[in-house]
């Protein structure tokens, strides 16, 4: 089995450290990983199910192996999820989504059921901050809000569901969302995070 290296992709700037990130991280994917102790080998089996040859079973000379995106997105487990490639993008190392193993272990880590929830909110944040400036615009939640609805609100309705958001979210008048406003956005929506994991 390969050595897992916790090195999050961390290049957004929020209240959190980048240390206590790696630490969360880390931490929830020691837990994830010793309660299911099938985990690490049923992982390693599903990223090497997608490309066999590339992937070796045999990771003792830790080969530098990753899988580019258009592999991941067609999982069974990403395939019908609407943010499935910024999901990708989100845990691969280089933002371009192309992830190696230690991506692969965070990003299902991260959206497994027992991650806490503060760690579950730095990622949903930076997956709907599409232009990646640390803040959610409003051209941000309208990308967010039609791929939630697929598309079903007119113009006008995704405009007004937007402007309501941000007038209600932004505490510092500056028209859009920072981290502390989105993290306090979610505070109000119990339900919010409860359903951003997936099983493998």
């Amino acid at each position: 089995m390969p050595r897992i290296k916790r090195t999050p992709n961390t290049s957004h700037v929020m209240h959190l450290s980048k240390n206590r990130i790696i630490q969360l991280t880390w931490e929830i994917s020691k837990r994830y990983l010793l309660m299911n102790s099938w985990t690490p080998i049923r992982l390693h089996g599903r990223y090497h199910e997608l490309a066999p040859h590339l992937v070796p079973m045999d990771y003792t000379d830790e080969p530098d192996v990753t899988l580019p995106l258009a592999l991941i997105v067609n999982m069974p487990e990403l395939k019908e999820n609407p943010f499935r490639t910024r999901i990708v993008e989100s845990f691969s190392e280089d933002g371009m989504g192309n992830q190696s193993f230690n991506d692969f272990v965070d990003m299902f880590s991260v959206l497994s059921e027992m991650a806490p929830r503060e760690l579950k909110a730095i990622y949903a944040f930076k997956i709907y901050d599409y232009n990646t400036d640390n803040y959610l615009c409003k051209e941000d939640l309208e990308k967010t809000l039609n791929k939630l609805t697929r598309e079903e609100l007119t113009a006008e309705e995704v405009n007004l569901v937007c402007e309501k958001t941000i007038e209600e979210a932004d505490l510092d008048g500056d028209n859009k969302l920072s981290f502390p406003d989105f993290e306090n956005m979610i505070t109000r929506a119990p339900d919010f995070l409860s359903t951003f994991h997936i099983r493998i």
